[in-house]
């Protein structure tokens, strides 16, 4: 705000550029954030297998084999038993289950029930002792 003596009245003076100044600053601050850079040839040769529902269901089944300590931990290299983390997978594998009642294969639903049925038991067996 400024003050203009030589009429008497005060003169309210607005700065409308800092808005722009503003916006030019996050438009500059997005242009200069660092994109990730995707390198197909590397992300072809690792040979990833196509995305079925067999692949998603032993993924899960990995998961609560871990947690049972039937494998070992993968960072650690160990047996490490998470009984929480184990009951978890299988109540996915479960939803996964549900969720896909009448639209999978006859070989999806036999191996979908074996890994339901292998991991349920070893979850009695390991509460047990």
């Amino acid at each position: 705000m400024s003050n203009d003596q030589s009429d008497g009245k005060k003169k309210i003076i607005i700065d409308e550029d800092w808005k722009s100044q503003v916006q030019a600053e996050k438009q500059a601050a997005r242009g200069q954030q660092p994109h990730p850079q995707v390198d197909r040839q590397a992300e072809s040769a690792e040979g990833l297998p196509p995305p079925t529902l067999t692949f998603l269901a032993s993924t899960l089944y990995l998961q609560g084999a871990i947690a049972l300590g039937l494998l070992p931990n993968p960072v650690s290299d160990k047996p490490l038993m998470q009984l929480n983390q184990a009951q978890h997978a299988i109540d996915l594998l479960v939803m996964l289950e549900q969720k896909t009642q009448g639209n999978r294969t006859p070989e999806e639903s036999d191996e979908l029930e074996n890994m339901l049925h292998q991991l349920r038991m070893a979850y009695v067996t390991v509460t047990q002792k």
